[in-house]
């Protein structure tokens, strides 16, 4: 079981610790996104500590098709398997069965579609979802959700809901089982449920107390930053965490931009993933303190700045925007690691200053300040 301790609170920013068998995490946190056990853009388990990555978030569905995740229990883990000593948590896999398939039928067992990679069939209910991120042996799993779209008809996501709540029981059963094996690599994996329910508060805050009486180690917001705008997504926000265990951690399913993080954070969000830092980065969009920059613009053919002046990650330390421009004009991977290492920096420090926010109470400030400092064109600088 993780223990999460909530240190302090401004407002409903919550700043706290969560310790677990591979080490305490201080929240606000942002997992960097490793979907197939690796970072997109060459960047190692070795790079993400240099970077102070705290968790690294893989996914179950992908690991399943390949490598298979027998394989990697059979070397002992995924933490082993990539060298990374830290906090993993896994992705249900749920995601990507109801984006990826094109074909899916869904039943109360679970969901049968065909593998993106060769067509082969599979079918995934919250067992085998558990079992599978077993024989990863992450951290933390999640639990086996439907993510139905956010604007879906209202009377098919209380269905959809009620499945999904009858499918936690189930994880949370087969998980409990799971880890009494004698085999099992990670015998103290936890839990988070997922709250869903589309746009609909009404749903959302029944589904919330349904689950919060299970006494999971966490709680996830999901099927949010799918379509609806982010006003409807920080008033879901502002809606069912109340209804969610102050004392555990809350976790919003890949969310998102420097702004979302923020104002979710004041919302009372714990853990974040979104790909946007690394993919983002890898077609030449830097963040920073001053607003985003598209290095591919030639303004910065000879400019031998640092991407951030004053920022202190490997990229900036060494590399000027010149030489970065040059390599992804190039399509050479140093130039997609550099940006990479770059952005995911930018996230964890963001993260760290946060938490500093909140500790010396005045998040309220920060967040002005920070959101002050997006809305400007990074590119006049």
């Amino acid at each position: 079981m993780g223990e999460y301790r909530l240190i302090k609170q401004n407002g409903a920013a919550k700043r706290g610790e969560f310790k677990t068998v591979h080490g305490t995490i201080q929240t606000p946190c942002f997992m960097n996104v490793g979907t197939v056990a690796a970072i997109k853009g060459g960047v190692s388990s070795i790079d993400l500590k240099d970077i102070d990555t705290q968790v690294e978030l893989c996914n179950t569905y992908h690991l399943h098709v390949r490598p298979g995740d027998e394989l990697i229990k059979e070397v002992g883990g995924l933490h082993k398997f990539m060298n990374w000593n830290k906090p993993i948590l896994t992705d249900s896999g749920g995601f990507q069965v109801f984006s990826l398939a094109k074909l899916r039928k869904i039943k109360e067992e679970g969901v049968s579609f065909n593998s993106h990679i060769d067509g082969k069939k599979i079918f995934m209910g919250p067992e085998e979802s558990m079992r599978i991120q077993s024989n990863l042996g992450s951290t933390i799993a999640m639990a086996f959700d439907e993510c139905p779209p956010s604007k879906a008809d209202k009377k098919y996501i209380k269905q959809s809901v009620d499945r999904t709540s009858r499918w936690l029981v189930r994880c949370k059963t087969e998980l409990d089982r799971l880890n009494s094996l004698p085999d099992t690599i990670n015998r103290e994996q936890m839990l988070f449920g997922i709250n869903q329910g589309g746009i609909y508060s009404d749903i959302r805050i029944e589904h919330a107390k349904e689950i919060a009486k299970l006494d999971l180690d966490g709680y996830a917001i999901g099927g949010l930053a799918v379509g609806e705008t982010h006003e409807e997504m920080y008033k879901i926000i502002e809606d069912v965490v109340p209804h969610l265990p102050v004392n555990k951690p809350t976790y919003l399913m890949g969310v998102g931009t420097p702004a979302n993080i923020l104002e979710a954070v004041e919302r009372g969000i714990d853990f974040f993933d979104c790909v946007y830092p690394t993919r983002n980065g890898r077609h030449g969009h830097a963040y920073t303190n001053f607003g985003k920059i598209n290095l591919l613009n030639q303004k910065y053919e000879t400019d031998m700045r640092p991407i951030e002046p004053g920022c202190n990650c490997p990229t900036c330390r060494n590399h000027s925007r010149a030489y970065v421009r040059h390599l992804l004009k190039a399509k050479e991977m140093l130039g997609f690691r550099l940006m990479v290492l770059h952005n995911l920096f930018f996230y964890n420090t963001m993260m760290s200053e946060i938490r500093d926010a909140i500790d010396n109470d005045r998040f309220a400030e920060y967040k002005e300040a920070k959101l002050s400092g997006f809305s400007r064109n990074g590119e006049d600088f």
